[in-house]
């Protein structure tokens, strides 16, 4: 691995990214083909938030959050720190002093692959973050590591400048290349889900609604009175 700090990366469009946001984790992830979902692993310490931001990448090793430090100087506004470590590590690698760093510099939130601390505090000072672990188990700052190179987080690989999306259902990456296509597939999307929830509303099933039915049967699927079902040996209860 090269030890890199990589300045002047390019992000994807502030704009384009607060309108994904706005639209969700569940939306964009299912817009783009399911792709981009950073995994159930991450879930975050706060309830009803949802941001959106471009990614800082940092990778560090574990129990050590020396290039942490070294990110917070290349965020800017708008940003969202991205975190992994070279293998699993649970330990609280991020608290109230680094977040207090990253919201002078107007960084939105933090996204960890490993552990945070200071949770009440993260919380009382309105900066969200999405972690794999919560853990009073502190760090060194004692080895190398890079900042802005692509890493791998929950098998997904997140570029230095791609989207990020964060909300309650859990965190997904948008290539910046990809933002605008994502932005116009995530609205469509959308726009199809108002017109299905205006007809559950109205009382149509999902299995009429989605052509479930035939489903059902071709896969064997059949309807039986309770009176047949318990003569032919079925539970009574």
């Amino acid at each position: 691995m090269r030890n890199v700090v990589v300045t002047g990366t390019p992000r994807a469009d502030l704009g384009v990214v607060d309108e994904l946001a706005a639209l969700g984790v569940a939306t964009v992830h299912e817009a783009i083909g399911r792709a981009g979902y950073l995994g159930p692993g991450l879930r975050p310490i706060q309830d009803g938030r949802r941001i959106g931001g471009t990614a800082v990448t940092t990778l560090c090793w574990p129990g050590d959050n020396l290039m942490i430090h070294a990110a917070v100087e290349q965020c800017q506004a708008g940003d969202l720190l991205v975190v992994t470590t070279t293998s699993p590590c649970t330990d609280g690698m991020f608290g109230e002093l680094l977040a207090t760093s990253l919201a002078a510099r107007g960084v939105r939130g933090l996204v960890i692959e490993a552990g945070v601390r200071d949770v009440a505090e993260l919380r009382a000072m309105g900066f969200p973050a999405w972690s794999a672990a919560v853990s009073a188990q502190g760090t060194v700052k004692e080895t190398a590591g890079s900042v802005n190179v692509p890493v791998s987080v929950g098998g997904q690989i997140v570029r230095p400048g791609d989207a990020i999306i964060a909300d309650d259902d859990g965190v997904v990456c948008v290539p910046r290349a990809g933002v605008a296509r994502a932005l116009a597939a995530a609205r469509a999307r959308l726009a199809r889900e108002e017109q299905t929830r205006k007809a559950l509303a109205d009382g149509q099933l999902g299995l009429d609604l989605y052509g479930l039915r035939d489903k059902l049967a071709a896969r064997g699927v059949e309807y039986v009175e309770h009176a047949q079902h318990v003569a032919a040996g079925g539970d009574e209860r």
